[in-house]
């Protein structure tokens, strides 16, 4: 079969770097050739477009990309691979120091945002607020999450934290928070009340680039 290379993204990314350069021209360079009749770069706004997305492709897989017209298991492992790499990234990145609500978005998205599964993260943070720990704490499904109590508890009397956050993600997109989320919120921060453990927010993360800080609509969660 023939191929074409992906010259045109390599140019570009010589030219403006990798960070410039769009979803698509990324994903060609991933790709590196296309087919036959189709250049890669065609090849990979199409494999954007059919999956919704870089979002889409991360939460597609490598069975689901391995099937896709012109991409096969190779490709697939390539593209399966970058992502891998980027969320590994994600995960080495340093903590914020200053947990508001969007400096938590901003660590939560690339670990979270993409999942196909709800999961629950802590945020142990000591004294001054900075946080000195994190750690997933529940996983569950596509419409929702089972968690005790005790679990983040437990993760933050491990770390002496002082205060905790409640990081989770909503796959539908929707960031607004539902009653069992805010029953959660307010079951952990009474329960960390009588422990000295304050819960200063619990924050939703989207696909999509959006959030909410459950802190900001019920200000009793985050108490002076």
């Amino acid at each position: 079969m023939m191929q074409v290379n992906g010259a045109g993204a390599r140019e570009r990314a010589r030219e403006v770097g990798v960070r410039d350069l769009s979803d698509a021209e990324v994903l060609a360079l991933v790709l590196g050739t296309g087919t036959a009749g189709e250049p890669v770069s065609v090849l990979a706004a199409s494999l954007l477009e059919e999956l919704g997305g870089t979002a889409g492709m991360a939460r597609a897989g490598f069975g689901a990309l391995a099937q896709r017209r012109g991409v096969g298991d190779a490709r697939a492992l390539r593209i399966a691979a970058a992502f891998e790499l980027g969320r590994r990234a994600a995960q080495d990145a340093p903590l914020p120091w200053t947990p508001d609500s969007r400096a938590v978005f901003v660590w939560a998205r690339a670990r979270l945002a993409a999942l196909d599964h709800e999961e629950l993260w802590v945020l142990a943070l000591d004294g001054q607020h900075r946080v000195r720990a994190a750690r997933r704490v529940a996983s569950g499904g596509l419409h929702g999450i089972h968690v005790s109590v005790r679990d983040p508890l437990r993760f933050a009397l491990r770390e002496g934290a002082s205060a905790m956050v409640l990081v989770h993600n909503h796959p539908s997109g929707d960031p607004q928070p539902s009653v069992a989320d805010l029953a959660l919120t307010r079951q952990l921060t009474e329960a960390g009340r009588a422990l000295c453990i304050r819960v200063t927010d619990h924050v939703i993360v989207a696909d999509g680039g959006s959030f909410c800080s459950i802190a900001a609509l019920v200000p009793q969660v985050s108490p002076p």
